[in-house]
């Protein structure tokens, strides 16, 4: 050996070392589509807290929030489907900002022979739209007035305003002050369609057509400290993004027709008969259904007030962001009492003509609807609605504050599932306003997960659907042809939105309650969630960084696969070993993450004897590795191995989660006695000292300032990794280090 090469110096053997080392955390032979920086990259929060929205996901002590109260009237034109109403509109500007306009939003015009919802339809046709109906649909805007009072005196101006799609601009004469208010008087007019994108509409049946009306009067967009201006167009995949206020609405409609309503009735004595409004004060105090209207009144005279040939219905609901109603003279109507946690009451009701009638069908329908909004209000938060009233429609399944349209066809667990998903939403987003025109997921996925949970408590599980198996449905979940979650609505494909937007951010919020947080912390950081934005708008982050600091974890990597991205989930067994060739000395497995996203593992392992222990590792073992090698404490010889043995997680390809004996391979365990091997070992030319220990059974090397780098044997006293051999002599006093195509000697000091 030449001297120059003795003398290369402590500092360039290290970085020898070192590239062995970077090559032996390569992992050998490992193909995979896994980059863990990629994955626990940092950064994941591209903006700070701010004075609105807390880095721990609070609104902030500067938080504002916009605010639009409502004096609404309507009336119904039955046979020309006609809908005339006036609207007193008082907004109220808590931003910082001046406002020389306001938007708000005439959604009917979705309907419009030109609008953009329209012009987007594909040839093979849409459940939005109103299915080419040919009618003279859209608002139909008689005037925009400014009220304002001076001296005592009431006076109107009229505003110049442009209507842009299912947008309205409305100019001010003067600019709306910080803290300041604006009221609007609002004359419209809309003929409603048939079919209104399966979320209102005309259900003909044999004793009259069931009016579910929605949407119908304008609406103010919403100004918030995000993105200012909320002007995304209405197109019927994307719905709603709507500010808090009180409505007090005024109906009037044929004399024989029922009219229901978002909120509470105020005149029931005007509108129902005597012995009906006696069976309304016997439903408050009634946990079992009290029939209002049976269906064998629904065709006697005697069942409607019959002094006037039009009735005016006048309810009231109080910070709400939005009102919705209902109006036929089919209407069986049935009710009973919600008991809330506090002591308060509420009122289920339910409306639906004879053909919907039956035990088997909606006459559990106020069953459903009480026992759902009992359930939602004491796992998350109270319902504030003075009822909840479910109406039969020719709508699938539709959602406004305080009142649902469910398809009126709808029977047993299908109407049980309708209705309870409905009123779900009656939490996300009624409670919690997220921005449903931009984040579906955050309303229906929230809401298809809490169905899960209230499938368990309905009537001893009498609806309960068995666990999905997660890894059948991971092909639906993470298809490579899908978007990402985090897609506004109206960005997906048609055929994707029920994946995108219900069940895969469902999906991943239970992986989130069962496998990663537990079902204790999950459920206190979701409720404290909803509390924290109860009547508020809050932002994808603002939910992301809630669940994190209440539960105390950083979820980054899941935020980022499974809503960001659309990554996919694989993981193998790739080897099972004896230690020292022997069962009950434990048993070391390797497994190996060949796609993109990472999640924890549980294992099971069943022995011999039949008996199965499982044992759970956390998601940090992907943190820095692609491939990952525990022991498992065996006595005995192991017959399966199984990797998520529950089906809990979206693996795409659950065949490699199996290990049997029968039909795999044990590997070989070619570790030998390491006693005389160890030591310490140096070289007077080099200022660095090589230790050799044992590590579990394992000859392990290990240079100063460097991680300890465990050595396979490779027969007759040598041991390496690759890019790295070491031989030792037949003493064991001397030991050759083979580093990069050179030989540096050692000898042993102790």
């Amino acid at each position: 050996m030449k001297m120059r090469d003795l003398r290369m110096g402590g500092l360039a053997l290290a970085s020898l070392l070192f590239v062995s080392l970077s090559a032996l955390a390569q992992e050998e032979d490992v193909k995979s589509n896994y980059d863990y920086h990629e994955a626990f990259a940092p950064g994941f929060y591209t903006k700070d807290g701010s004075p609105t929205r807390s880095s721990g996901g609070q609104p902030g002590p500067a938080y504002w929030q916009n605010r639009a109260d409502y004096q609404l009237t309507a009336s119904l034109d039955p046979a020309t489907r006609t809908i005339r109403g006036s609207e007193i509109l008082t907004y109220t500007n808590n931003s910082p900002d001046k406002l020389s306009f306001l938007w708000l939003y005439v959604d009917q015009n979705l309907f419009a022979n030109d609008s953009r919802g329209k012009a987007v339809i594909p040839v093979t046709g849409s459940r939005n739209g109103d299915k080419n109906e040919k009618f003279d649909g859209g608002h139909r805007i008689g005037s925009v007035k400014l009220v304002s009072t001076a001296n005592g005196k009431a006076s109107e101006q009229v505003l110049k305003y442009e209507i842009t799609d299912t947008r309205m601009q409305v100019f001010l004469p003067t600019d709306l002050r910080p803290g300041g208010t604006v009221k609007l008087k609002i004359d419209f007019s809309f003929v409603s369609p048939i079919f209104g994108s399966d979320r209102m509409g005309v259900q003909s049946t044999k004793n009259g057509d069931i009016f579910s009306v929605a949407q119908w009067y304008p609406r103010m967009a919403v100004y918030d400290d995000v993105r200012g201006w909320n002007t995304l167009p209405y197109q019927g995949a994307g719905e709603f993004y709507l500010e808090y206020g009180n409505f007090d609405v005024s109906i009037t409609a044929p004399a024989n027709h029922i009219v229901v309503c978002s909120g509470e009735l105020l005149n029931p004595t005007e509108v129902y008969t005597a012995a009906q409004v006696k069976r309304w004060e016997e439903a408050r105090k009634s946990d079992k259904t009290v029939m209002i209207r049976s269906a064998a009144e629904v065709t006697e005279a005697s069942s409607r007030p019959s002094a006037k040939k039009e009735l005016t219905w006048r309810f009231r609901i109080q910070n709400a962001r939005d009102v919705s109603w209902a109006s036929s003279a089919a209407f069986i109507v049935d009710a009973a009492r919600i008991n809330l946690p506090s002591g308060k009451k509420s009122l289920a009701i339910s409306a639906y003509p004879v053909e919907s009638d039956g035990m088997d069908a909606w006459g559990r329908s106020t069953e459903y609807t009480k026992t759902s909004i009992e359930n939602y209000s004491k796992r998350w938060f109270e319902y504030p609605y003075p009822a909840a009233t479910n109406v039969a429609s020719i709508v699938g399944g539709m959602e406004y504050p305080g009142i649902v349209f469910c398809e009126y066809t709808s029977k047993g667990s299908d109407l049980w599932g309708v209705t309870d998903h409905e009123f779900g939403h009656g939490w996300f987003p009624m409670i919690v306003g997220s921005n449903e025109r931009l984040f579906a997921w955050m309303d229906e996925g929230f809401n298809t997960f809490i169905n899960s949970l209230s499938a368990e408590d309905f009537n001893k599980g009498e609806y309960l659907y068995k666990r999905p198996n997660v890894n059948y449905k991971s092909e639906e979940l993470t298809s490579p042809d899908l978007e990402p979650i985090y897609t506004m609505p109206d960005g997906l494909k048609e055929a994707n939105l029920g994946v995108l937007a219900y069940d895969k951010p469902a999906t991943g919020l239970t992986i989130l309650r069962e496998q990663v947080l537990g079902k204790e912390r999950f459920d206190r950081a979701f409720r404290e969630y909803t509390h924290r934005w109860a009547f508020k708008h809050p932002m994808p982050d603002d939910f992301f960084r809630t669940i994190e600091n209440v539960a105390g974890e950083d979820l980054s990597w899941f935020w980022r696969g499974w809503f960001i991205h659309n990554w996919r989930f694989d993981v193998k067994i790739d080897k099972v070993m004896y230690q020292k060739n022997k069962p009950e000395k434990g048993t070391v497995i390797t497994i190996t993450n060949l796609e993109k996203m990472p999640m924890p593992v549980t294992v099971e392992v069943t022995g011999k004897s039949g008996a199965k222990v499982r044992k759970t590792l956390p998601v940090e073992i992907w943190q820095r590795n692609k491939q990952w090698t525990f022991r498992f404490p065996s006595t005995e010889e192991i017959t399966r191995i199984e990797l998520d043995p529950d089906h809990a997680l979206p693996d795409v390809n659950a065949v490699n989660n199996v290990w049997t004996s029968d039909k795999d391979k044990i590997e070989k365990d070619t570790t030998i006695d390491t006693t005389e091997f160890l030591g310490v070992f140096g070289n007077p030319m080099l200022p660095v000292k090589l230790t050799f220990s044992d590590e579990r059974g394992t000859l392990t090397l290990t240079l100063p300032n460097n991680p300890p780098i465990p050595l396979e044997s490779k027969g007759n006293d040598k041991f390496g990794v690759p890019g790295l051999d070491v031989q030792f002599n037949e003493d064991r006093s001397k030991v050759i280090l083979f580093v990069q195509g050179r030989e540096l000697p050692f000898d042993r000091e102790k």
